[in-house]
């Protein structure tokens, strides 16, 4: 690239649509370029150069670039997606070709270039070649809160950006699980997303900004919009700092209880395993508990699993306080709340029941009543894939360290080994645990042979599940991480022709010569 040859590349923000929200810069940038590109849909028509047309000089070099399809349908044999992949190559290069003869160029976006932008497909392909420069510009966020004068974050609050297209229960799960919300993209997803505020809870406090900064701005009660009248230009708006809000696990002030007709009543407290991945691991009595109470308590990625709807309240933490969520859980239960505490897999396995009796070991939970309701355990779910690997008898070990140090977890790897059961292995490895494997594979081979049957199954139930089976000798522990599971077979565990691995049921017991009689 020859800086002294080639133009210079801006994208600048024009702002919502106001044009006195334009900056300075984008009005000098615009006023001294040599070319000024801007989209429109079909009908040719540009709202960002609407916007700026008061700064455009006479004689301007212009550069209309129209989408071949906006919702509508097209024959290109790539579909939408390779239309539009088309369209930005060949914009791209026509602007291109500007730039090649030392002009400078200004493409012109509504709001702001990177934000949910037109632009940035255009930056994509030009800013590697060329000298390029980003104006931001005011968002339709920022213009929308202001129009509604709605403060969206307080302190320490979290703002999430949401897109409308997003799947009904993905915009729900996300509404539910944030302070501040703004979704944009609307037009036709608004019917979807009106139901995505309700079944988070979100409906009765969010404002529908439409046109913001226009001279046609409408806000509205997102409950009272015509759901066939709603631009693409509109922005709904959920404000943080709401009430009841979601409490913090670990918050030693807690529990400040939601109202509850009930809440002189000490309800009972549920442990539910959800199952190693989806719904259809889900047992039917773990569904309907999980629709009749008021609270989710649980490991962030668990209680994601959990669908939303009105009046549920979600409370995600990290994965190593089970303790304090236990109590956390334990002191809405007292306080009169319905509650259930969740785990992956079976909750009594490597999960969340043990924790929570062991937090109820104080003696003001002593009323608290527990219930455990089971799941389809990882080693099962796995085992089920491979075959019949736990056909016969077995034991499961975690090689986590955090909660037991690593001499005991040899000692029962040992001796697991000797009694000759297959070994479900949880928790092989993580980002700070790098050595387990190599070193429980070490141990085994002390005590079984290389040939032992090996099953990996990492992820299974979930989208880029795989098992593999392979040998103790040839077990790579670079293979495995914290998604996986481990299946060690026993000396009746072996491999079929179509590779189903299984162990029989029955153990050959073999006499030493010097017990028997003649």
């Amino acid at each position: 690239m020859n800086d002294t040859v080639s133009g210079r590349f801006y994208g600048v923000g024009l702002g919502p649509g106001d044009p006195e929200l334009i900056t300075r810069k984008a009005a000098r940038l615009i006023a001294e370029a040599d070319v000024l590109a801007y989209y429109s849909g079909t009908h040719g028509r540009s709202i960002a150069r609407s916007i700026a047309a008061d700064l455009i000089p006479d004689g301007m070099i212009e550069e209309l670039l129209v989408y071949p399809v906006t919702t509508g349908t097209t024959d290109h044999p790539g579909g939408y997606d390779g239309a539009i992949a088309d369209f930005y190559d060949e914009s791209a290069a026509r602007l291109a070709a500007h730039l090649d003869a030392g002009r400078t160029v200004v493409v012109l976006c509504e709001g702001d270039p990177l934000f949910y932008g037109s632009y940035m497909y255009l930056h994509d392909r030009l800013a590697p070649r060329y000298p390029t420069e980003v104006v931001p510009g005011v968002t339709s966020v920022s213009a929308a809160a202001a129009a509604a004068a709605e403060p969206m974050v307080r302190r320490t609050d979290v703002l999430t950006i949401l897109p409308g297209t997003l799947p009904t229960p993905e915009l729900a799960r996300r509404l539910a699980d944030t302070d501040g919300a703004a979704i944009m993209k609307l037009g036709r997803t608004f019917p979807a997303v009106r139901e995505a505020l309700a079944q988070s809870g979100r409906l009765d406090d969010a404002v529908y900004i439409e046109r913001a900064s226009m001279d046609r701005q409408r806000i509205l009660p997102v409950a009272e919009v015509d759901a066939d009248a709603v631009p693409y230009f509109s922005v709904i708006l959920t404000a943080g700092d709401r009430a009841p809000k979601n409490r913090e696990i670990g918050d030693r002030s807690r529990p400040v209880a939601v109202e509850s007709p009930e809440a002189d009543v000490t309800n009972e407290l549920l442990v539910v395993g959800l199952g190693p991945a989806d719904e259809k691991w889900l047992t039917p009595e773990a569904a309907d508990a999980l629709a009749q109470v008021d609270h989710v308590v649980g490991y962030g990625p668990y209680v994601d699993r959990v669908p939303v709807r009105t009046g549920l309240h979600r409370h995600s933490s990290g994965n190593t306080v089970e303790v304090d969520r236990a109590r956390f859980a334990l002191d809405l239960a007292l306080s009169g709340e319905k509650v259930a505490v969740v785990s992956g897999g079976d909750a009594g396995v490597f999960g969340m029941a043990s924790a929570v009796f062991e937090a109820a070991q104080d003696e003001k939970y002593a009323s608290v009543p527990i219930r455990v309701l089971p799941g389809v355990s990882a080693v099962q779910a796995v085992a089920a894939r491979a075959g019949a690997p736990i056909g016969g008898d077995f034991a499961v070990m975690s090689l986590s360290d955090r909660l037991k140090p690593w001499n005991v977890i040899e000692k029962r790897l040992a001796a697991v080994a000797e009694a000759d059961l297959v070994l479900g292995i949880y928790n092989p490895a993580s980002r700070s645990r790098t050595t387990q494997v190599a070193d429980a594979k070490a141990v085994l081979l002390k005590h079984r042979p290389a040939d032992t049957v090996v099953v990996i199954g990492c992820d299974v139930g979930r989208p880029g599940e795989s098992l593999e089976v392979t040998t103790l000798e040839k077990l790579d522990p670079a293979s495995v991480d914290m998604k996986c599971l481990l299946i060690v077979g026993a000396a009746g565990t072996s491999v079929t022709s179509t590779g189903a691995v299984w162990t029989k049921r029955s153990v050959d017991v073999r006499i030493p010569e010097s017990s028997t009689t003649a």
